[in-house]
């Protein structure tokens, strides 16, 4: 008799887990509270007709960074990438950008004095990343297969984002870093801050940062045929609250915040692992407009129209300054903004001349303001005459966010602050372990963290694939 699994919310992890599990043979029946699967993943028209904009996820420097997502040759279930000239623009006030291209070397042909030096720090790392991406992309604790190469990515990643900048003269160079390293929604003068920007300057260069024809939605919807192909099930509107709501399985893996685990184990969960899953920090939060905006945004700098991904902060010492800020909970006059034009890559998005611009800016955790006004400003600095073609617009607040999914507890929709403890402690050394024998974690909050690659299901449905073996409940090889 083959083993059975459950798998709790159908984001790109929860659904990575579950095909991981299926392909071992292990019958998975996948339970969603919505109505469609897709956590951070969905598309949906929130501006104006036609107009296909991201909810959250939006660019995917990791899909095919991620060694399993790669594996999956999603291709063949619908998912079709979309690839830009310029994968990533950061205009700084000078009226000029810095580029990052897929190629190392013109990437640091644009950034003159600075040139060399981008490809001696991460062009050792970016030949190499194939080797060790499992590695990275996973639990750090642990021994790695390739330990020279994984030092040498150790050795950029473990300063704080400031210490690894000053490799750069120029502003140019800095600036561009920066913009990666705040990803990581932390102040980037705190130890292992250097680790985001590098693996996403890294991802840039060896697989691109490209978006998913008609929308982010296409990924999990490909997932979904994968698992159903495998034989699993996906049930959605149904929400599990508690223990008792679940069916009878083998082993039980959630896709759900710490404190969301707890909140469903009650008093099923141990003392000690139920400290740990309270005790777990939330971060920074987003807040977001979705604009309908007609024709393309007037960049100063026009090279940067041909970009998916604008970082819109100025100058090193004024993102850190916002990144700071924030993580005091203080708001910024001028917060890091993340812009999307996805439908450079994909005009399958636009309708007509209008086209869905998607922009978020970081603020404090659980911001109640409005900060529509500092998005656009910062839009206006860079690309002047913008408001001016905004047609509609769209807001989500960090309270919406957290009424849209549960794992973005106060607006931070990476399910999690991380802070250095928090990234080798996720949630427990345990990694994917609750403290309730079966029953696993396979959200963002475990390793190796936020991002759509999956592989924080792909680890934990591993997990589960021990222990159904060493209870004896073996599942097919």
């Amino acid at each position: 008799m083959s083993s059975t699994a459950t798998v709790v919310g159908a984001g790109p992890n929860g659904l990575a887990a579950a095909i991981v599990l299926a392909q071992q043979g292990v019958k998975v029946t996948v339970v969603e509270a919505a109505e469609t699967v897709g956590g951070g993943t969905r598309t949906a028209e929130l501006t104006l007709p036609g107009l296909r904009h991201d909810i959250c996820s939006a660019i995917h420097p990791l899909g095919l960074a991620s060694p399993f997502l790669r594996g999956l040759e999603l291709e063949k279930y619908g998912l079709t990438w979309r690839f830009l000239e310029v994968e990533l623009a950061h205009p700084l006030d000078t009226g000029t950008a810095a580029l990052l291209h897929r190629s190392v070397e013109e990437t640091a042909a644009g950034l003159g004095a600075d040139g060399q030096r981008w490809q001696q720090v991460f062009g050792p790392v970016v030949r190499g990343w194939d080797a060790i991406s499992d590695h990275v992309l996973g639990p750090m604790v642990r021994l790695p297969r390739h330990p020279f190469r994984l030092a040498g990515f150790g050795m950029r990643a473990a300063p704080p984002a400031t210490v690894l900048a000053r490799a750069f003269r120029e502003e140019t160079a800095k600036g561009l870093f920066a913009g990666c390293a705040a990803h990581a929604f932390q102040p980037l003068d705190r130890p292992g801050t250097a680790a985001v920007g590098t693996m996403l300057v890294v991802s840039g260069h060896r697989y691109g940062w490209p978006v998913a024809e008609g929308g982010s939605h296409a990924i999990t919807l490909a997932m979904a045929e994968r698992l159903e192909e495998l034989g699993g099930t996906i049930v959605t509107g149904t929400t599990v609250r508690n223990l008792a709501d679940l069916p009878d399985a083998d082993v039980t893996l959630f896709d759900t915040s710490p404190g969301g685990f707890a909140d469903i184990a009650g008093s099923a969960l141990p003392e000690r692992p139920r400290r740990a899953m309270r005790r777990w920090q939330h971060g920074p939060a987003a807040y977001k407009l979705d604009l309908a905006v007609r024709g393309p945004i007037p960049w100063r700098d026009p090279e940067v129209g041909r970009a998916g991904t604008v970082h819109l902060g100025g100058t090193i010492a004024e993102v850190a300054t916002s990144e700071r800020e924030i993580a005091a909970g203080r708001m910024p006059e001028r917060p890091f903004v993340l812009l999307g034009q996805q439908y450079v890559a994909d005009p399958s998005r636009s309708a007509g001349d209008l086209n869905p611009v998607w922009a978020y800016a970081q603020v404090p955790h659980g911001y109640e303001g409005d900060a529509t006004d500092a998005v656009l400003a910062q839009i206006e600095r860079f690309a002047p005459g913008f408001r001016d073609q905004i047609m509609a617009t769209h807001v989500t607040t960090p309270a919406d966010y957290a009424a849209y999914n549960l794992n973005y507890v106060g607006g931070d929709i990476s399910t999690g602050a991380n802070t250095l403890r928090q990234l080798i402690v996720r949630p427990t050394l345990a990694g994917y372990d609750t403290g309730i024998p079966g029953m696993f974690l396979c959200s963002a909050a475990t390793p190796p963290g936020a991002g759509v690659h999956g592989m924080c299901g792909y680890h934990a449905a591993h997990r589960a694939l021990r222990h159904l073996a060493a209870e004896d409940h073996s599942p097919a090889r």
